[in-house]
């Protein structure tokens, strides 16, 4: 007969947090968040961390280049979704990796005998108002000038005349050259009041440029996430069908890490797919994998190498896989019967293998619920949706303001190479659904609302760092009486129509 899982499939809401004692040092300034992204050995330490535990997922209608600079600014990651071509996919890293981050390689160039209508053309297509002039146009030519808004009038140049006519020619500029610290370069900007500061070589070639506005940025956003060149953090997500024509153009563009998008990691797909990638770079390229929801899944893609693991099938606010095949696991279940897994893993081997809970998340509080339950970060879709900065369309229906928000799993995803069973461009019956979320504003405003409820929360359990929750967490089961209880009950809301109660 059938194996039976002992345990009885539950969510999160179906778990509380018990407090335990908060010291005096238990206050939320003191609590920090960082999280691994990728596996390391014992005595080691990650070599890609995160600074908040949030990912957005890998879908259409949440992770495009916008969410992920807006993601990382706040120190947390973007998977660029992978159901679109690669050239499209690429470029989405590339706009990430250009965005900002102390050095910036000039993407607006263009050579002196050019003219002020090719600057126009330029900036209508970039909105880029800073143009470095080299001699051939290229971002690492040799500087000969710098055209800002503050060179010209449209209204008074004709849209002929030359660039070399009105740009502030190098001989006039102030730039220092290659091997200055980022904090040299900003003292220089600060000292000479300036907005852009070219960096270049012995020869006068273009190298970087280091913008005043970067800097200021960089004050408002303290946790922004960058790599060694300080610049964005960017995931992408990909496939177990194109894998090997993707990643190479993927890593080439400077994705930091890459993740198997699919409904269902336990598959000797996705360990093809991580032995390609390990083999091809010498492990010098991260990815992750999943999803699973039960030990014999992690281990399988553990010991294929994934450097992080998804947990969650079903469990994603408009995917409907439990529904249409009777698979999955409910998730507060799945990632704690992964976790354990993950900690025998790292006993047994010295290798801690980092897990990301995806799905399940319908409040602030089920985030905590996760983490406590052994979760390095977690992966969302629904509450990332909300925002200005993903990528749908923001409607008004019946009043409100919504959304647009589509599974993978949908006819109008048409991901069908994330499902490795499917023959190309065949989606026989939907895992997902077309929907809409309620509208929410900007990211970075309810991040911090939802970050300064994980320190409190966190404060409470006696602990300041996540692997400190890891250890200290303790949680009980909930009745449905006792999760009215915990919300407000036997009162009349201000907010309520009086007459629609009883006298």
């Amino acid at each position: 007969m059938a194996e039976i899982f002992p345990e009885i499939s539950r969510t999160f809401s179906e778990y509380i947090l018990l407090p335990n004692l908060t010291k005096k040092d238990h206050i939320s300034e003191n609590v920090s968040l960082k999280t691994p992204l990728v596996k390391f050995r014992k005595g080691e330490e990650s070599r890609i961390s995160l600074n908040i535990p949030f990912a957005s997922a890998i879908m259409q209608s949440v992770s495009d280049h916008t969410m992920a600079i807006a993601l990382a600014r706040c120190g947390g990651i973007s998977f660029i979704f992978a159901s679109q071509s690669i050239e499209n996919q690429v470029e989405m890293v590339k706009k990430v990796k250009l965005f900002k981050a102390g050095f910036v390689e000039s993407d607006s160039n263009l050579k002196p005998d050019q003219t002020l209508g090719d600057v126009m053309a330029l900036v209508e297509k970039t909105d880029h108002m800073t143009i470095a002039i080299t001699d051939n146009g290229s971002p690492h030519g040799k500087l000969l000038g710098i055209l800002t808004s503050r060179d010209y009038r449209i209204n008074k140049y004709d849209p002929g005349t030359q660039i070399k006519e009105v740009m502030t020619p190098f001989s006039s500029l102030i730039y220092a050259e290659d091997k200055i610290s980022l904090e040299e370069a900003n003292n220089m900007i600060w000292e000479h009041k300036l907005n852009t500061l070219p960096i270049v070589d012995s020869n006068n070639h273009l190298l970087y440029l280091v913008f005043r506005k970067d800097y200021d940025e960089h004050i408002r956003h303290p946790l922004e996430l960058v790599d060694r060149d300080k610049r964005l953090v960017v995931g992408a997500g990909i496939n177990t069908r194109d894998y090997k024509e993707r990643v190479p153009e993927l890593v080439k563009a400077g994705a930091d890490i890459l993740c198997l998008d699919s409904s269902d990691g336990f598959s000797e797909w996705q360990a093809e797919a991580i032995t390609y990638v390990k083999e091809t770079y010498n492990d010098t390229v991260k990815i992750g994998a999943g999803n699973v929801v039960e030990k014999e899944g992690f281990d399988y893609l553990a010991d294929a190498g994934a450097d992080f693991i998804k947990i969650g099938i079903g469990g994603g606010a408009i995917c409907i896989t439990r529904e249409q095949k009777g698979i999955g696991l409910g998730q507060a279940t799945a990632v704690i019967d992964v976790a354990k897994a993950r900690d025998d893993y790292y006993k047994n081997k010295g290798v801690y293998i980092p897990l990301c809970s995806d799905g399940g998340i319908v409040h602030d509080n089920n985030i905590m619920l996760a983490l406590s339950m052994g979760a390095d970060f977690v992966m969302m879709g629904r509450y990332f949706a909300r925002f200005d900065e993903s990528p749908t369309k923001k409607m008004k229906i019946q009043g409100n303001f919504v959304k647009e928000y589509w599974g993978e799993g949908t006819e109008r995803a048409r991901n069908w190479a994330r499902y490795g069973y499917l023959k190309e461009g065949k989606l026989p019956f939907e895992e997902g659904v077309d929907a809409y979320v309620p509208y929410a504003g900007k990211l970075k405003d309810n991040i911090d609302l939802t970050i300064s409820k994980i320190k409190a929360t966190m404060c409470n359990c006696g602990a300041l760092t996540l692997p400190e929750l890891h250890k200290k967490a303790r949680l009980a089961l909930v009745s449905n009486i006792s999760i009215r209880e915990g919300g407000a009950h036997d009162v009349i809301s201000k907010d309520s129509d009086l007459g629609s109660f009883p006298t």
